[in-house]
């Protein structure tokens, strides 16, 4: 059984450069981490690998500074790391993004089982290349899984909770799910697994090794939506000050609430 785990790094802090010609995430030089929803995708990986002995193949895209993403998912149980990293990838939106990582699963990794995503990253939070991926594969699949009930070689069943409600059901393999955040606890990397398993277990995957993709279907050229601007929200504080009696300082807040819409009698 091969399973394929998607993974992405993500800015360590709120504070990151921002390039003004395209709106994009200057991500080099910056702090970074793994996205944490993607933690619960790998766990949930190495759960079924535990039980049925499967291979664990985790992807990213980024520059070369995302290799460390693969490695703590190699310490973590990982079996191999594929880099996808080329010139011609940066900027790709979400439908970009996808594109370039169904071909890398398609062409490059081949027949697969399962393919896990988290439920969204927490510098885009559109929670959209999971199932997008699914759509061009033409897999069927699943987002907010909160449970796997049981699963073989064949099919999964699992139980999803959309819009506060649970369901449960049974899915054919091949297929894609998405997990979401606490499904189990993230095991931490193996200092024993850091030490034996080294940079030959990352594949640097580039444009030219994906068959049938163009490079105008990739990048800025190949993303049909555009950040117009973007800023950082605005932090403001206002202290109010009132005198007088107990109910004449409940009067003035009940006041005040209303007049800035926070409070509505």
């Amino acid at each position: 059984m091969n399973i394929v785990v998607c993974i992405k790094q993500v800015p360590a802090s709120s504070n990151v450069a921002i390039d003004p010609d395209t709106g994009v995430l200057l991500r080099d030089g910056s702090a970074s981490k793994m996205n944490p929803y993607d933690l619960y995708a790998l766990e949930t990986a190495f759960r079924i690998k535990e039980q049925n002995g499967a291979q664990v193949h985790a992807v990213t895209m980024g520059p070369l500074s995302a290799q460390a993403v693969l490695k703590e998912a190699i310490s973590m149980g990982a079996d191999q790391g594929y880099l996808i990293s080329d010139r011609a990838f940066a900027g790709s939106d979400v439908l970009s993004t996808a594109r370039i990582l169904s071909h890398t699963i398609k062409d490059i990794i081949g027949d697969v089982d399962l393919i896990i995503c988290g439920e969204q990253t927490t510098d885009g939070d559109t929670a959209q290349v999971g199932p997008e991926i699914a759509q061009m594969l033409d897999l069927p699949h699943v987002s907010w899984i909160r449970k796997i009930v049981s699963f073989d070689n064949e099919s999964i069943r699992i139980q999803h909770e959309p819009n506060r409600l649970r369901y449960e059901l049974t899915m054919r393999l091949p297929a894609l799910i998405t997990v979401s955040k606490g499904i189990y606890t993230p095991r931490l990397p193996s200092y024993r697994r850091q030490e034996a398993f080294s940079d030959e277990q990352i594949m640097m995957v580039n444009l030219a090794m994906l068959k049938n993709l163009r490079p105008e279907d990739c990048g800025l050229s190949g993303s049909p939506t555009q950040v117009e601007s973007m800023f950082a929200p605005s932090h403001e504080q206002t202290r109010l000050l009132l005198d007088g009696t107990t109910e004449e300082s409940v009067s003035g807040l009940l006041a005040y609430l209303t007049e800035e819409k926070v409070w509505e009698i």
